[in-house]
């Protein structure tokens, strides 16, 4: 199958923005790839080249990544089915939390920290990145409240890194 022609350097977070939102409204590009796994958040790379990086994801309410950052990409997601909550860190307060549900979308900058978690039984979302993920940082907070950064390659599956920290 054709991709869509894109810029030769990495897109910004507003490009990438629209590539999400095009490939949603083109299912015939991924949805071949959607399933649901028991027990694992299923996951296909469906473009990579030097600047840009798209995946598609399935969620189920029992998938979460735990704390990430995405290193130096800056990304955006698009939600083409069900829900998924995106959670980010506040120091000395509740994470901020919200519900992004199909047809939405956000973007985000490589300084961002979040969590994202199935908020349905059968969601779907497709993610782009650029430059294309390598590393990403994973969060974890110890029993005293110290947050912690350990780098993991982008083909690892992110989950929480322990369990005292809410989504």
């Amino acid at each position: 199958m054709m991709w869509p022609p894109l810029p030769a350097r990495n897109l910004d977070r507003a490009e990438l923005q629209a590539l999400v939102d095009e490939l949603a409204a083109e299912p015939g590009r991924w949805n071949e790839h959607v399933a649901f796994a028991d027990g694992r958040r299923h996951y296909v790379s469906l473009h990579r080249d030097e600047y840009v990086d798209v995946w598609l994801l399935c969620w189920t309410r029992a998938d979460d990544t735990g704390w990430h950052d995405h290193d130096i990409s800056s990304g955006a997601v698009r939600v083409v089915r069900g829900a998924v909550r995106e959670s980010s860190p506040r120091i000395g307060g509740e994470p901020a939390g919200r519900v992004v549900a199909a047809g939405g979308s956000f973007s985000f900058g490589p300084e961002h920290i979040h969590r994202l978690a199935g908020d349905d039984d059968q969601a779907v979302s497709i993610h782009a990145y650029s430059p294309p993920l390598w590393r990403l940082g994973q969060y974890s907070i110890d029993a005293e409240g110290v947050m912690r950064r350990e780098s993991v390659s982008y083909a690892d599956e992110l989950r929480p890194l322990e369990a005292s920290v809410a989504a």
